[in-house]
């Protein structure tokens, strides 16, 4: 079995802390800090079908209703002010939305305008079908990642042609360092060398396009990080730093982890913010766990509902 060293990202890397909504407490060592975000901080958005152009939601009892997950074609979870949600956080350093979507079978969203922002889609459940206004189309499966510099503006729909189940993604968009670029799309296929290079260890998914010397296979314009691991049941990953003048923000995806080293337990839906320096190893649930982390530059900012 191979053996995985800890992880070290340029001026810093990651962390993992958790929550089960019992406690908003951080979690505060002799230099950092981590704050739980549990998941019933986040605000649930459950638009009409008419706001993205899809038809009325089926009828209780329909053929359609019994493959449906959800009573809503959509269920967004906000950690950040977006749409109709005005009253929470506004961002924390330069990510400035994650939302956490559950589309329903033949449902999604149309064509609809984007500028200045770097915006990232990991898949984590069904297809996701891309098609943008600079000509590129393409469906997505777990484990992948889709790109998009927004630039001076770009227009894409993003939806579910699956019939039969629903579709799960993380959307989240990063502040560029500069506005008026260039609109740009790629991706990173979630292929089986995708899922054994998160398996048990930390994958460096999306970096810094002006760090030459990174491996990331997705490339934005700003400094901010990108990591994923997918622990097996009772697994423990290996260690992860964010640096004094860096923070994190982490996402719980799937199952739970509890991070020793703070005494906290993340679960699904659980976000929490990381202020360096802070080292934590994250062991996982009966479940496993998946789980997300974007790494930055440190800021003042931070939700004040905790």
């Amino acid at each position: 079995e191979t053996q995985v060293p800890s992880f070290r990202v340029p001026s810093t890397t990651m962390f993992l802390g958790s929550c089960q909504g019992k406690s908003t407490k951080a979690a505060v060592t002799s230099s950092g800090s981590l704050r739980l975000v549990p998941r019933s901080k986040l605000y649930v958005s459950e638009p009409h079908p008419r706001m993205f152009g899809n038809a009325r939601n089926p009828g209780s009892g329909s053929p359609e209703a019994q493959i449906w997950t959800d009573e809503n074609w959509l269920k967004s979870r906000f950690h950040f002010s977006f749409a109709e949600y005005s009253s929470g956080p506004k961002q924390y350093g330069v990510l400035r939305v994650m939302n956490d979507d559950l589309v329903q079978a033949a449902r999604g969203f149309g064509e609809h305008p984007h500028r200045d922002m770097e915006i990232i889609t990991f898949v984590v459940d069904g297809g996701l079908t891309h098609q943008d206004s600079m000509g590129n189309s393409e469906t997505l499966g777990r484990g992948s990642i889709q790109f998009m510099t927004a630039g001076t503006g770009v227009e894409h729909s993003e939806a579910n042609k699956d019939k039969s189940s629903h579709l799960r993604f993380i959307q989240s968009w990063v502040l560029p360092r500069q506005r008026g670029l260039k609109p740009n799309y790629g991706s990173m296929v979630g292929d089986e060398a995708a899922a054994e290079a998160r398996r048990d260890q930390w994958a460096h998914l999306v970096g810094d396009v002006e760090d030459r010397a990174g491996r990331a296979p997705v490339k934005i314009n700003q400094d901010c990080n990108v990591f994923v691991v997918e622990l097996s049941p009772g697994r423990a990953s290996p260690p992860l730093d964010v640096r004094a003048g860096r923070q994190a923000y982490l996402l719980c995806v799937e199952g739970g982890a509890e991070a020793a080293s703070v005494g906290q337990v993340l679960q699904r839906h659980d976000g929490a913010e990381v202020k360096g320096p802070l080292s934590l190893q994250l062991t996982a649930s009966a479940e496993g766990a998946l789980v997300l982390v974007f790494e930055m530059a440190l800021t003042g900012d931070g939700r004040r509902d905790l």
